[in-house]
């Protein structure tokens, strides 16, 4: 089995949802970004997700649009990237890894290698946010190849007859988009979830983790109590930006108190059930 699914297996065996949290790759920099990828798997989070920076990232909000501006500012590339996974792998064999970012900078670094290099380095699934489904055989015969899940964004106006399309070749979990809009501006309601994770359900038998709007350890226990996984992204990185000091670097109790915010998303979740 797949670090994805050993992960949800023993979660659905505790009868918990699992903790997904967000990094952007080199956002302040390099080293933040991986005191902050390392401290996550200590303190709670499941599984975590690694943004690979890009200068057009149409389905984030402000707070991720400008983590990867930091990013890139700081070097960010596709191979950066893939190298402070290693980094992390070398340490740590457990927590699943899971890419999410944009065609145009695979296609840029060539998909065969893409595939190759990123499972070298450790990673377990891939989220290409802009890829419609028709065009994901640019991807999935090479991520197959390297035993790299491609998960699948779902949204609340992906209808009942689409589903099945979406979902077909999807691995590892289902990302739902739980608003629509862009990233973290708000939040899908415990009536909301009650009404649409079941739908996904009846289409599917893999996780389906909830994301786009989950900001507060509240938030993630209502989303535990209805889904597999709940995605915080935003909430963590807003906390990180508003206390950069004036060179625009995070102290370590900064990063400290991020993951504090990580450890109390984690208790919640625990809580949740």
């Amino acid at each position: 089995m797949s670090r994805i699914a050993t992960t949800f297996a023993r979660l659905g065996a505790e009868n918990r949802a699992a903790l997904i949290t967000f990094v952007e790759a080199f956002d302040p920099d390099r080293a933040t970004s991986a005191a902050l990828l390392n401290g996550m798997a200590a303190r709670g989070a499941d599984i975590i997700e690694i943004g690979m920076p890009f200068t057009d990232p149409m389905a984030d909000g402000p707070t991720i649009q400008q983590a990867g501006r930091r990013a890139l500012r700081a070097g960010a590339t596709v191979a950066g990237t893939l190298a402070l996974i290693r980094e992390f792998r070398s340490a740590n064999q457990t927590v699943p890894l899971v890419l999410m970012g944009y065609l145009n900078p695979i296609l840029a670094y060539g998909i065969d290698d893409f595939a190759a290099d990123a499972a070298e380095a450790g990673v377990d699934g891939v989220i290409v946010v802009d890829m419609p489904t028709e065009e994901s055989d640019l991807l999935l015969p090479a991520l197959r190849t390297h035993a790299i899940d491609l998960i699948r964004l779902v949204a609340p106006t992906t209808s009942d007859q689409r589903l099945p399309i979406v979902l077909k070749e999807s691995s590892g979990f289902v990302y739902y988009v739980s608003i629509t809009g862009i990233t973290g501006t708000r939040t899908a309601s415990a009536e909301d979830l009650a009404r649409d994770i079941p739908r996904i359900r009846r289409a599917t038998a893999l996780p389906i983790a909830v994301g786009f709007g989950v900001r507060t350890p509240e938030q993630a226990a209502i989303v535990a109590r209805h889904a597999d996984g709940a995605v915080i992204a935003s909430a963590l990185i807003d906390h990180m930006a508003k206390g950069l000091d004036h060179d625009g670097h995070a102290s370590p109790a900064l990063i400290d108190a991020v993951l504090d915010d990580v450890a109390a998303l984690a208790a919640a979740m625990r809580a949740a059930r």
